[in-house]
């Protein structure tokens, strides 16, 4: 029997393996491996964050949903991969051999990167619910004695919707108790303008971000490399166009969230340290074909934020290429299909979309942007705003949680955003 591992238990690891298990029944024996037991819904963390949404309510215990499925589970995570051998050394010193691996673990934060940044330093986070918990404890108690805030994301940094969901919700938030006029806000960002995204900007994401920020009161640095995290404030250098400096600044605050630049996770290191050789980039991120696929170890696949994808474009400061979950969900499918392929002996075909989807919510209203492709010049390029982006959000929470808790692998972008909203039609999950 063909053993596959999947190494990750996120929005990309869980439907991959529901997928394959659909495709593949009693042909394989399909392992996940994990650091937790239970899955979170990422995106809902800005809620988490702000207490609109408990830890609990975002969260689905895998062990009984991956049982009901005949699908193997470890949460003792993976301490190093043994690409050569073929098989996943564990926490607990077993080993998971493999015929297919698909790595779906994520990214390691870079916290360490930046002096004071981080959940045990001077920031808040929200990429994690184990982080955003506590900060929806810390956001009570900052309301109690309210101040200036500092909200952005740090230079080498990918993933920007986030940042401006969380900046944009805390404005909600601050409105609804009434002190929003004693809360300063001030974006801080790697961006070279405010709405690029890591993606030159999608539609009018620029003019539309830039108005909600300007009606909410909320000021901004761009081309900004942070230097460090004080408790009281944020120290960060502007930059121009060339790179030279522009500003220094120093800004005040008593409540800070920063999302970090990503890097890949440890286990992808060899014994002396070292990203594996041939596997990875610099940055320890999954080198991939349009199939998915290593070029070094073809029995390798990797799906999601492990990716390798290079920037956009050079911009002063550092800037990553997001992932969205619409491309996230193409990943899933075309990477199940291709292994299937390869099983009954045929060569790989299919493709991940690679284009970009995103839902930002902002509590009151939000913008959703279709990029197609992700890298302009575009064959869509489509940005709009209102509260339906909200109610849109809401569902996508709704249905994935739901589709989680049943063992389902149906992609929610698919059959809501692009057939119940109507909004536009992308040509299949894969080539």
């Amino acid at each position: 029997m063909t053993k596959i591992v999947v190494l990750g238990a996120g929005i990309g690891g869980v439907p991959l393996a529901f997928e394959l298990k659909d495709m593949l029944g009693k042909q394989a024996e399909i392992t996940v491996v994990s650091q937790t037991d239970y899955f979170q819904f990422v995106p809902s963390n800005p809620w988490v964050a702000v207490k609109w949404r408990k830890p609990t309510d975002i969260k689905v215990s895998l062990t009984e949903v991956f049982k009901r499925r005949k699908i193997g589970f470890t949460s003792v995570g993976a301490k190093r991969l043994k690409p050569v051998e073929n098989r996943v050394e564990l926490n607990d010193g077993s080993s998971l051999p493999y015929d297919y691996l698909v790595i779906a673990t994520g990214p390691h934060l870079a916290f360490d990167e930046i002096e004071g940044l981080g959940p045990k330093a001077n920031t808040k986070s929200i990429c994690q619910v184990e982080h955003a918990g506590p900060a929806g404890e810390e956001w009570e108690e900052f309301c109690k004695n309210p101040g200036p805030m500092v909200i952005g994301a740090v230079q080498g940094a990918s993933c920007f919707g986030p940042a401006y969901e969380y900046a944009l919700t805390v404005v909600s938030d601050l409105r609804k108790r009434k002190i929003r006029d004693r809360v300063p806000i001030t974006f801080v960002t790697s961006e070279p303008y405010i709405g690029h995204l890591g993606l030159g900007g999608v539609g009018d994401t620029k003019g539309m971000l830039e108005s909600l920020m300007r009606d909410r009161d909320i000021k901004w640095v761009t081309n900004a490399k942070i230097d460090r995290v004080n408790p009281d404030s944020v120290e960060a250098t502007e930059l121009n166009e060339d790179g030279s400096v522009k500003k220094t600044h120093k800004i005040a605050t008593n409540f800070t969230m920063l999302l970090p630049a990503f890097r890949g996770v440890d286990c992808l290191k060899d014994e002396d340290g070292k990203w594996i050789d041939g596997l990875t980039n610099p940055r320890g991120f999954i080198a991939v074909d349009r199939k998915q696929r290593s070029a070094k170890y073809p029995n390798v696949f990797a799906i999601g934020v492990c990716v390798a994808l290079p920037p956009f474009e050079a911009t002063p400061v550092p800037v990553g290429m997001p992932k969205t979950g619409y491309m996230i969900e193409s990943m899933c499918t075309a990477t199940a299909h291709n292994i299937r392929d390869l099983i009954v002996g045929k060569e790989p075909t299919h493709e991940g979309t690679w284009n970009a989807v995103c839902l930002a919510d902002f509590g009151d209203s939000g913008i959703a942007f279709i990029a197609q492709p992700q890298i302009p010049p575009r064959n869509i390029n489509w940005s709009s705003k209102g509260y339906w982006v909200h109610l849109a959000k809401v569902a996508y929470e709704f249905y994935f949680l739901r589709k989680v808790r049943k063992g389902h692998c149906e992609p929610f972008y698919e059959r809501i955003i692009m057939k119940w909203l109507g909004i536009v039609r992308l040509k299949g999950r894969h080539a």
